[in-house]
């Protein structure tokens, strides 16, 4: 059994690391959010030690190696802008770091936690959970399998719409959160780039607060892409239906059905990690490039557009 504590206990993606601590059969001893809605440890650890400040729960954590307990693992759900710090402070204290995605903003920080992490001796990962989807693996395997010089033409589109809290809380601060690709997309990009390699090519058409596109080219892959927040920018049909959110991704003008199957996908992430088989930091510096990139290149009027960008 090991040892797991873990940061942004309060946010919406920490139950489904609650749970997969618990079902791989591990002890969760501390806590931390600053907000202290966690009354969801109750059905999974009420006996872990919880704390509002991080002083006080890094200090706790130093006590307890004093005392001999030791801590395995850092599961980190904070937000994006204080993963490269909560990364370090976990290999600090001699434990592996478990974050979530994006692991880091920058590609230069990817590189600066290889060192640190030689330094430590503990080992990073992050949940990239879209590479244990049971049709993504299938695709994966569809493709390496196919034509060798093949290239494929995909449109992704991704609407999930939020309302105006998002833009008072740290996702509607780039600075904090990357902006919109990186909030909403980088998890597609990661998928992207594991089924059909390199990119070769990285242009933006549209980089607004609540919405973005543009074209990504891979080694295997022509991507036109589209991600928003933005309700009005929901298909008409999934309006009349009164549902919030729009996922789509075509290969060739054929869809590719993933909609089902995340629920288990943490649990699958925490046990690869724990038997030596989690994503590092090189499975995952592609995606962040990406983003930074998206993030950072000069806006195009021409190229190869997504069909949704005929209304801007």
């Amino acid at each position: 059994m090991k040892n797991f504590a873990l940061l942004g206990a309060a946010g919406y993606i920490a139950p489904r690391h609650f749970k997969a601590i618990k079902d791989t059969n591990n002890l969760l001893i501390a806590a931390l959010d600053k907000f202290d809605s966690v009354g969801v440890l109750d059905s999974y650890f009420p006996n872990a030690d919880f704390f509002t400040e991080f002083e006080r729960f890094d200090r706790h954590i130093e006590k307890l190696k004093r005392n001999q307990i030791g801590l395995d693992y850092v599961s980190i759900c904070t937000p994006n802008y204080l993963h490269d710090s909560h990364i370090r402070m976990a290999l600090r204290r001699g434990a592996d770091a478990i974050c979530e995605k994006p692991l880091v903003l920058n590609p230069w920080n990817v590189d600066a936690l290889e060192s640190i992490e030689k330094e430590s001796g503990n080992k990073i990962y992050t949940i990239l959970q879209l590479r244990l989807h049971p049709s993504i693996i299938a695709l994966k395997n569809k493709i390496d399998n196919g034509p060798k010089d093949k290239i494929y033409d995909i449109d992704l589109t991704y609407i999930t719409s939020r309302g105006n809290w998002y833009d008072v809380s740290w996702k509607g601060d780039e600075s904090k959160s990357g902006g919109i690709a990186t909030n909403i997309g980088v998890h597609f990009y990661d998928m992207l780039s594991w089924v059909f390699g390199e990119v070769t090519e990285n242009r933006v058409h549209l980089r607004e607060k609540n919405k973005a596109a543009g074209y990504l080219e891979f080694k295997k892959a022509r991507v036109r892409w589209f991600l928003s927040i933005d309700e009005q920018d929901l298909p008409v049909d999934i309006k009349i239906k009164n549902q919030r959110t729009y996922r789509s991704i075509s290969i060739d003008k054929q869809e590719i059905e993933f909609s089902s199957g995340f629920k288990e996908l943490h649990t699958k992430s925490y046990q690869g990690i724990i038997t030596g088989k989690g994503f590092g930091l090189t499975e995952t510096k592609q995606s962040i490039e990406i983003i930074h990139d998206i993030r950072n290149n000069s806006i195009e009027k021409k190229g190869q557009k997504h069909p949704f960008l005929n209304n801007f």
